[in-house]
């Protein structure tokens, strides 16, 4: 490395922050291979292993904003301290939860110390680099890989536990990691100076934001499980569109929203977004319903169906890595409309997979799926920090967050629910669709992505 850390308390800081982004990935990737074992304990269909997932994702998806706001009134250490505090007893209420709706409870608790401490961990470590850019770029580097290495290695270490000590085992590990980093944070971690006379949160906004994602959510599980017609279905749809509207119509008026609507203006803003939702929704979609193909359909063990996802996910952030200098020489639109191209590919290559697909052929197919989203995602964010007005950049990059992981969650709502007409066809219709998407983001990519109005290139 040639920067090196230049004292011990920028060590600290790295070492405690990426702790929590490693505890937020890990519950992200290792669920989905306990899902199977959680059903057969509870006697638990489809759409209750969806709410395992979901109500995480969502708890985490929508507060991701306002717990960033809260960090900047009261102090990022604090609601750091608060949050791991949060998603450590939220692991010990999932470990020790005796039927579905108190796992899915806790799951919810997790979400909400997942979005406290995630935000609060990056401002904590720009604060810890003293305004050193070099600094806080090695410590940011070291803070994505260890969250990458986490993501990647969940599969594989939770298949390994669930299948030596229980599925209970991969929440309780957890416990360890939060308590060292809660004492190590009070300790050694500088707090971050407060603002003094900070906006009003937008409480109006934050209800709606909850609402709106929530409705559509339980439209999906529930119309896998009830079918489309049914009123409880028709009236989610309903209520998801009735708040997803007033969500709208408030952030408009708002002096401080949640969402500041202006910087959708921006098409380049707009269409990295876009490509945001259609990339994470299909991702997590296909891990869900993949994780049920690998376990149900193939037959495999938790721990041999976690150590198949793994070549996959290491090439998510492989290829993420590795194209970065691309869209440093050749800019955002030619990488986003070519990885998105590539995208589509893979997922078009996957349909022709069946029950008799062997492990090596399912493979090479999702690497070419991943190598079109690792050329795109590094696009993606770039186009929304370039796009984002002086002095918002982070507001954006939340924005981006939020839109990605609340996709991320209506894509395990859509595709479980397509697993009713078999996990082998609904399989093939998720591939279809996310084909479709991954080439309507490439379309809207050619026709309206331009040079960003604030990029410096």
């Amino acid at each position: 490395m040639d920067i090196p850390l230049k004292s011990r308390s920028f060590a600290l800081a790295v070492a405690i922050t990426s702790l929590g982004f490693v505890v937020v990935q890990l519950d992200i990737s290792v669920v989905n291979i306990a899902l199977m074992r959680i059903g057969l304990s509870f006697g638990a269909g489809v759409a209750g292993l969806q709410w395992v997932v979901d109500g995480y994702a969502l708890a985490f998806a929508s507060l991701l904003m306002s717990a960033g706001a809260l960090g900047d009134r009261i102090g990022a250490r604090r609601i750091f301290a608060v949050g791991m505090a949060l998603f450590t007893l939220a692991s010990l209420a999932c470990g020790l939860a005796q039927g579905m709706a108190t796992l899915i409870a806790a799951r919810v608790g997790q979400g909400v110390g997942a979005a406290m401490l995630m935000p609060c961990s990056l401002v904590l470590l720009n604060h810890a680099s003293g305004g050193n850019a070099s600094l806080r770029a090695t410590g940011v580097s070291i803070w994505t890989a260890a969250g990458g290495a986490a993501l990647a290695a969940g599969p594989a270490l939770g298949g390994f536990m669930i299948d030596s000590l229980g599925w209970r085992s991969i929440f309780l590990i957890n416990l360890p990691i939060g308590v060292f980093a809660i004492l190590l944070g009070l300790r050694f971690l500088q707090e971050t100076p407060r603002k003094p006379e900070g906006a009003p949160l937008d409480l109006p906004g934050q209800v709606l934001a909850i609402l709106a994602p929530l409705a559509l959510t339980v439209a999906f599980i529930e119309g896998g499980v009830r079918g489309f017609a049914s009123p409880l279905v028709m009236a989610a749809f309903l209520v998801a569109a009735v708040t997803g509207a007033a969500f709208i119509a408030v952030e408009r008026r708002s002096t401080a929203p949640l969402l500041p609507l202006g910087l959708f203006a921006d098409p380049a803003f707009a269409v990295a977004n876009f490509v945001g939702l259609a990339i994470n929704l299909t991702t997590y979609g296909m891990i869900f319903v993949l994780s049920f193909y690998f376990q149900q359909t193939k037959g495999y063990s938790p721990a041999v169906a976690g150590a198949a996802f793994t070549p996959f996910l290491a090439m998510v952030i492989l290829s993420n890595m590795a194209t970065g200098p691309v869209v440093a020489r050749k800019g955002v639109k030619l990488p986003l409309i070519v990885g998105l191209c590539i995208g589509a590919l893979g997922y078009a290559l996957l349909f022709s997979v069946d029950a008799d697909t062997s492990y090596a052929s399912l493979m090479w197919r999702l690497f070419v799926m991943t190598v079109g989203s690792g050329l795109a995602v590094p696009a993606m964010t770039t186009a929304v920090l370039a796009s984002a007005p002086p002095g918002m950049e982070g507001v954006a990059s939340g924005v981006l967050n939020s839109i990605r992981q609340t996709s991320g969650a209506i894509g395990v709502a859509l595709f479980g629910a397509l697993m009713t007409f078999g996990i082998v066809p609904g399989m093939r219709i998720a591939f279809t669709a996310s084909a479709v998407l991954m080439l309507l983001g490439a379309g809207a990519a050619t026709l309206f992505m331009r040079p960003a109005r604030h990029s410096d290139t």
